[in-house]
């Protein structure tokens, strides 16, 4: 069997599922595009999808819920300077596409001088990052329903004080193709799944929750014996140091954060405010400082679209446009931004392959992909000992950050209150309060053991959603602010 090359695979498949099942092909793209482009803009394009999902959640010992949906359907997109028109369609028709073509070209006056040549046809390249499998057909419905009882088992086997246990596994197929207004066609086939995993562990009356989990883009077998018992083990864990937290001390002070997920501090208090439409209108406190130091020096920030199987990669963006490996902070030096094509245009630069959207009606607009730091060269544990008094946070829950002033607050969901450099007992309802451009200045000590998240992240933004994933090595922060209940 000759196999294609992957890219014309994604867009053949992707074609097959859009395209041919509603009597279209690329001409009838080409014509709703020369609607668009017969008046003035400077860019369209359309973007269809097709997603089909399926969720599974376990309760008090059964599975209670599940669920399964299709949903399909195009949007189509015209820009005139900062101006966007946007028009979206479940149903994927010639008539609907024309019609939708004819109502977004109104953002621009009619008026080009005779006939608006035919873009060439080209197909945009790519990266191929994962396998284009469809994740809910790699194991039956029995093997989920049994993989979830292994969860509820493996965490009540843990410890008798595990009192409840819930789960949820989720699949994802979702294909999309871009076709825009220059003749670029792109398209991607992506698969998502995760296992989340919560405990509720209970003592003497009182219960504290711990949280586990993972995914990425691949099939359900990622799920094996090995991986289930991590997560469970870092749920359980979590729920039990829990149940013998202390009320956490308030007050600035030194504090470490630990590797992988408490990099979504970094995501949410500095990321954000990297993003090209905040500082276009500057509105980002690191509006206008490219070049300027804005960290400590060995803090290096990237945002990387491009790792293999990662919940937040994708082979092209939700414009085409192929993903990068962008670094956006260098020795503490501010690079560059993150792009999608709008913003990059009106700034002068290129995109960066972070135009994303939550679906076909949604716009794009630039988003994180993965985003972490680079590691330095402390042994962790040395940084831990050089706490005098002061905060380990080691997990985080719900965070929320103001772009403009760059002030962010953050919880911890496990926290150990430190002394001497030793810890002495953990902590429950610490508080991170501070301003991200400042935090980034009052970094001290930078670990040698960078990792990324488990795979759990989501993104929210203008009422948007997508994956993404975080990292970072531990940090040391010197005199950053902690709300405590103590």
């Amino acid at each position: 069997m000759i196999s294609r090359e992957p890219t014309l695979e994604r867009l053949a498949t992707a074609q097959q599922l859009l395209l041919t099942p509603f009597g279209l092909d690329e001409s009838h793209l080409l014509r709703a595009l020369a609607e668009i482009t017969a008046h003035k803009v400077d860019d369209a394009d359309l973007y269809f999808q097709y997603t089909r999902s399926e969720g599974w959640s376990l309760e008090e010992g059964i599975v209670k819920t599940g669920s399964f949906s299709i949903d399909q359907g195009v949007g189509v997109r015209a820009v005139s300077g900062e101006k966007t028109a946007f028009a979206y369609s479940d149903d994927i028709s010639e008539a609907s596409l024309l019609d939708a073509a004819r109502t977004v070209r109104t953002i621009s006056a009619a008026g080009r001088n005779g006939r608006v040549k035919a873009p060439t046809r080209k197909v945009a390249t790519s990266r191929t990052l994962y396998g284009g499998v469809d994740p809910i057909s790699t194991l039956d419905s029995a093997a989920k329903v049994e993989l979830l009882g292994k969860v509820e088992k493996l965490a009540r086997s843990r410890d008798p004080r595990v009192a409840q246990v819930m789960a949820g596994l989720a699949s994802e197929y979702d294909v999309v193709l871009v076709a825009r207004a220059d003749g670029t066609l792109a398209a991607d086939v992506r698969p998502l799944v995760r296992l989340s995993v919560t405990v509720i562990a209970e003592q003497n009356g009182r219960r504290e929750v711990g949280s586990g989990g993972g995914g990425g883009r691949f099939g359900l077998a990622y799920f094996d014996e090995a991986r289930i018992a991590e997560f469970v083990d870092q749920a359980v864990k979590q729920a039990l140091v829990n149940l013998d937290s202390r009320p956490a001390p308030a007050g600035e002070m030194t504090v470490v954060l630990g590797p992988g997920w408490p990099g979504i501090l970094l995501h949410e208090a500095i990321g954000h405010g990297l993003e090209g439409d905040f500082n276009r209108k500057g509105s980002s406190a690191f509006s206008g400082r490219i070049g300027e130091r804005v960290a400590a020096k060995g803090v290096t920030v990237l945002d990387d679209g491009t790792i293999a199987d990662r919940r937040g990669s994708l082979n092209v963006d939700d414009e085409g446009n192929a993903t990068q490996r962008n670094v956006l902070i260098e020795d503490g030096i501010l690079k560059g931004y993150i792009q999608d094509s709008l913003n990059a245009r009106l700034m002068k630069v290129k995109p960066t392959g972070n135009g994303r959207r939550e679906s076909y009606a949604h716009v794009p607009m630039p988003r994180m992909t993965n985003t972490y730091m680079l590691g330095g060269d402390k042994v962790p544990a040395e940084i831990v000992a050089s706490i005098k008094k002061g905060l380990y946070a080691t997990n985080f829950g719900g965070g929320q950050v103001d772009i403009t002033s760059g002030k962010f607050v953050f919880s911890a969901s496990e926290a150990y209150w430190v002394e001497n450099g030793k810890i002495q007992y953990p902590v429950k309802g610490a508080t991170l309060v501070g301003n991200g451009p400042d935090a980034l200045t009052r970094v001290t000590m930078i670990g040698n053991d960078m990792a990324l998240d488990s795979g759990v992240g989501t993104c929210g933004k203008e009422g948007q959603s997508v994956p993404v994933g975080v990292g970072q090595p531990t940090l040391r922060i010197d005199g950053l602010t902690v709300g405590g209940t103590a």
